[in-house]
């Protein structure tokens, strides 16, 4: 049964930071996307925020590229998004995600952010408050 657990979530001001950690049980194939999405209360669709994938390449949507970073420590099944000058447009609830679709660059050379459909694991979810 595969499993994410995350936590991290709070209430910051404007221009801080937090670390949101998921951490994985259950998934056992060596290829994979590992995504944090975000979703507004009463919103109806879930935005990718930042994508790793098993061999360590990285995306970001262009609303957090330079402020938030995600990372994986293998060892420990865990995946991280650090982020930094946060702002109150960066309230929602935080999702991880684990999926088997890694993420596509393209022609352009961008690599775009993950998509909810493309993810077929889910946490519960970490609320994050920005007051400005």
């Amino acid at each position: 049964q595969v499993q994410l657990v995350e936590s991290g979530g709070g209430s910051v001001q404007a221009g801080g930071s937090l670390r949101l950690s998921c951490v994985v049980s259950g998934y056992r194939y060596s290829s994979y996307c590992m995504g944090w999405f975000r979703q507004v209360v009463g919103g109806k669709e879930r935005e990718g925020v930042a994508g790793i994938d098993s061999d360590g390449s990285t995306s970001y949507a262009d609303s957090v590229k330079g402020r938030f970073t995600i990372s994986q420590d293998n060892a420990k099944n865990t995946v991280y998004l650090q982020m930094n000058s946060l702002k109150p447009e960066d309230t929602a609830m935080y999702y991880c995600a684990v999926g088997g679709a890694l993420i596509a660059t393209l022609p352009s050379g961008v690599r775009p952010p993950p998509v909810a459909d493309d993810f077929g694991y889910w946490g519960h979810g970490t609320q994050v408050t920005v007051s400005s």
